[in-house]
Protein backbone atom coordinates (compact mmCIF):
# COMPACT_ATOMS: atom_id res chain seq x y z
CA UNK A 1 0.00 0.00 0.00
CA UNK A 2 1.41 3.32 -1.05
CA UNK A 3 0.64 7.29 -0.12
CA UNK A 4 -3.37 7.35 1.54
CA UNK A 5 -4.26 3.89 0.14
CA UNK A 6 -3.12 4.34 -3.26
CA UNK A 7 -0.30 2.27 -4.73
CA UNK A 8 2.95 2.77 -6.55
CA UNK A 9 1.45 1.08 -9.73
CA UNK A 10 -1.55 3.69 -9.86
CA UNK A 11 0.85 6.60 -9.13
CA UNK A 12 2.92 6.10 -12.06
CA UNK A 13 0.02 5.34 -14.44
CA UNK A 14 -1.39 8.69 -13.37
CA UNK A 15 1.84 10.16 -13.96
CA UNK A 16 1.87 9.14 -17.44
CA UNK A 17 -1.52 9.98 -18.05
CA UNK A 18 -0.62 13.63 -16.86
CA UNK A 19 2.46 13.08 -19.18
CA UNK A 20 0.48 12.23 -21.87
CA UNK A 21 -1.97 15.01 -21.77
CA UNK A 22 0.24 18.66 -20.83
CA UNK A 23 3.36 16.75 -22.71
CA UNK A 24 6.98 17.40 -21.06
CA UNK A 25 7.41 21.26 -22.46
CA UNK A 26 4.75 22.30 -20.12
CA UNK A 27 4.98 20.49 -17.23
CA UNK A 28 9.16 21.89 -16.69
CA UNK A 29 7.60 25.14 -17.43
CA UNK A 30 5.10 24.59 -15.10
CA UNK A 31 8.15 23.46 -12.69
CA UNK A 32 10.28 26.92 -13.30
CA UNK A 33 7.37 29.02 -12.45
CA UNK A 34 6.51 27.13 -9.37
CA UNK A 35 10.36 27.68 -8.45
CA UNK A 36 10.49 31.09 -9.20
CA UNK A 37 7.90 31.88 -7.39
CA UNK A 38 8.83 30.05 -4.50
CA UNK A 39 12.37 31.43 -4.95
CA UNK A 40 10.68 35.40 -5.14
CA UNK A 41 8.28 34.63 -1.83
CA UNK A 42 11.83 33.34 0.28
CA UNK A 43 13.44 36.12 -1.05
CA UNK A 44 10.69 38.91 -0.18
CA UNK A 45 10.66 37.25 3.17
CA UNK A 46 14.87 37.69 3.59
CA UNK A 47 14.24 41.57 2.79
CA UNK A 48 11.74 41.96 5.28
CA UNK A 49 13.88 39.86 8.13
CA UNK A 50 16.45 42.16 6.94
CA UNK A 51 14.33 45.81 7.02
CA UNK A 52 13.44 44.44 10.94
CA UNK A 53 17.19 43.76 12.21
CA UNK A 54 17.66 47.27 10.54
CA UNK A 55 15.26 49.26 11.45
CA UNK A 56 13.96 47.56 14.81
CA UNK A 57 12.18 51.02 16.23
CA UNK A 58 9.69 50.96 13.50
CA UNK A 59 8.00 47.44 14.67
CA UNK A 60 7.61 48.87 18.14
CA UNK A 61 6.35 51.88 17.09
CA UNK A 62 3.90 50.10 15.12
CA UNK A 63 3.10 48.27 18.16
CA UNK A 64 2.65 50.85 20.22
CA UNK A 65 -0.18 52.80 18.36
CA UNK A 66 -3.21 51.94 20.69
CA UNK A 67 -6.36 53.72 20.37
CA UNK A 68 -7.27 55.56 23.20
CA UNK A 69 -11.26 55.61 24.10
CA UNK A 70 -13.85 55.44 26.04
CA UNK A 71 -17.00 52.99 26.06
CA UNK A 72 -20.30 54.37 27.47
CA UNK A 73 -23.57 52.53 27.80
CA UNK A 74 -26.61 54.47 27.20
CA UNK A 75 -29.39 53.74 29.52
CA UNK A 76 -32.24 51.83 29.22
CA UNK A 77 -35.32 53.88 28.25
CA UNK A 78 -38.03 53.69 31.23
Amino acid sequence: MGIGGISIWQLLIILVIVLLLFGTKRLRNLGGDLGNAVKGFKKAMGDEEKNAEKNPEKLEQADEKVINGEATREKEKQ
